[in-house]
């Protein structure tokens, strides 16, 4: 279906690819995965003719046809939305907009045209390319009030959605998307999980979102050491059996045979369990083809991420009540009246994301609630990474290297002995040179990892975190999911993480502008419930 030969991609020194030789078959969805900086965007833009690679050649089998994801929110602004969509098909688009210029001048020498052209059309089933495209906005999210408007109406979320359905428009052979769960909430991510996972076609996609790739992918396509490695199974299978791989291989003395008894013991469980899974995956084509030759462990790097508590909370945690906070006139969230205890992992969840950010920064004393109060337990200390970290890589300390920026939040004068530092960002990835680094040259992941060190040196008993997976690649975002699972203390998180806030939290709280939603259970439960669902609409309306 679309095959890569003799692939390099080299900037100056750096090689990013080198001789790849791969193929993206009919049926299956690829995820492609590699450390921040491996080259995965690159990568979709070579196979989308958005870049040529330095040497090599992408070659799509003649006839098929290829849709990208626009990653250029603006680029459509002077097109009604569902031409937008329609435009996903750049032939049929054609064809439609060149009947509809000859009409407009008709003349009998023109009519023949038409004709030819309306059967090319009927052929690509193009009387049902506005109801289809209609269908597809609506599915995603966009009212039926909307379609007739042009783009620049739109605000950016709405657009994204809008851009979603333009390039799933009319089964494209072969579908590339960059990060397509980015600015979509729960009900509309699900949707496109269901919508992948029975989609007939080739699908290659680049995510951070592990619930995503889990339910979607019946192959991981790794980006390692300059090649591309396809590895049959989903994200969760690659992570699993890579790492157990990795442990056999340290197992110098296990014998050959019980270290492949040991695999297929694993495949076994793994694949009853997706069997059973409500997840899209349930495809049985990727359980099929799990092998054990297939399992290889991975090089990748994944930080130590470990939440210690210098000492034990007792029962009283937190207390608010009636708190109330709005922006501009618009109420944020009303009625919030929540006790919190020991051991609770709690979702903080809201439609609107500046509540979710406003609430935290009010029980962290950055800012003042319009109404109500709150108080800590005498036996708490608090960490909080925020939404905004600005704050902490200011411009006069820019010259700080990370050993200086770090020993700022160390309490003992052992804390801030540099061999001590270094330990703390070595868990971080940031060894050797790397802790020397100025804090104002630091990438979004980098500030963000910074951010967890002094977490981890806070030693707090309630941890507090504002969307903590922005910035980071999937290999700090699984073991810090892995970390807060094991954390003994208090977590409250907001995230748009499916699968961190599924297999962490225990309680979801919901902050709406009519009152506080507050239950005791998962994620997954909370969403699917039907009574909760009718609550939540009426506390939104």
């Amino acid at each position: 279906m679309l095959s890569v030969s003799n692939l390099s991609v080299q900037f100056g020194k750096r090689v990013l690819f080198d001789d790849v030789n791969t193929k993206f078959v009919t049926g299956n969805c690829y995820g492609i995965i590699g450390a921040n900086g491996a080259g995965k965007s690159t990568f979709l833009k070579i196979l989308s003719g958005k870049q040529d690679p330095t040497s090599g050649q992408v070659h799509l089998e003649s006839g098929k046809r290829m849709s990208v994801l626009e990653q250029e929110h603006n680029a459509y602004d002077e097109y009604p939305v569902l031409e937008t969509v329609m435009c996903g098909n750049k032939e049929l688009f054609g064809i439609k907009s060149e009947i509809d210029k000859l009409y407009e001048d008709y003349t009998d020498e023109n009519a023949e045209r038409i004709g030819e052209l309306q059967v090319a059309f009927e052929e690509m089933n193009g009387w049902n390319a506005e109801s289809d495209a209609a269908a597809l906005l609506s599915n995603l999210g966009i009212d039926a009030s909307l379609h007739y408007n042009m783009m620049s109406d739109l605000d950016g979320k709405q657009k994204v959605r809008v851009l979603l359905a333009q390039a799933l428009f009319g089964s494209p052979d072969v579908l590339i998307m960059d990060e397509p769960t980015n600015d979509l909430d729960y009900e509309t991510i699900s949707w496109l999980e269901n919508f992948l996972a029975n989609y007939d076609n080739c699908v290659i996609v680049v995510s951070h979102d592990r619930h995503f790739l889990d339910s979607v992918c019946t192959h991981i396509s790794d980006i390692d050491f300059g090649k591309i490695n396809h590895f049959s199974g989903n994200y969760t299978f690659w992570y699993e059996s890579s790492q157990l791989a990795a442990r056999q291989r340290a197992q110098q003395n296990k014998k050959a045979e019980d270290k492949k008894k040991e695999l297929e013991e694993f495949i076994r469980r793994f694949s009853a369990n997706v069997a059973k899974s409500k997840q899209a995956t349930s495809r049985k084509k990727m359980i099929d083809k799990l092998d054990v030759s297939n399992i290889k462990p991975s090089s990748r790097r994944y930080p130590a991420i470990i939440f210690e508590r210098e000492r034990e909370a007792g029962d009283q945690i937190l207390n608010i009540e009636n708190l109330e906070a709005s922006l501009d006139g618009e109420t944020l969230f009303s009625k919030i009246n929540i006790n919190l205890t020991k051991g609770d992992k709690v979702v903080v969840f809201s439609r609107d994301s500046r509540a979710t950010t406003a609430f935290y920064e009010i029980i962290n004393g950055n800012k003042k609630a319009d109404k109500g109060e709150y108080a800590w337990g005498v036996t708490t200390n608090q960490s909080y990474l925020p939404l905004d970290n600005s704050s902490f890589f200011k411009e006069e300390n820019g010259e700080d290297t990370l050993v200086d920026w770090l020993r700022q939040y160390a309490k003992t004068e052992e804390e801030r002995e540099e061999v001590y530092i270094r330990g703390f960002l070595g868990k971080m990835l940031f060894s050797g040179e790397e802790a020397l680094k100025k804090s104002n040259v630091l990438s979004g992941g980098e500030k963000v990892r910074c951010m967890l060190s002094r977490m981890m040196l806070m030693r707090a008993n309630v941890v507090m975190l504002d969307e903590p997976t922005n910035h980071l690649d999937l290999e700090s975002i699984t073991a810090f999911n892995n970390s807060l699972k094991n954390f003994k203390g208090t977590v409250l998180f907001t995230t748009h993480d499916h699968e961190f806030a599924q297999t962490v939290g225990n309680r979801v709280i919901e902050l709406t502008p009519k009152g506080v939603i507050d239950r005791y259970m998962t994620f997954d439960e909370y969403m699917s419930d039907k009574k909760i669902k009718e609550q939540r609409d009426e506390m939104y309306s």
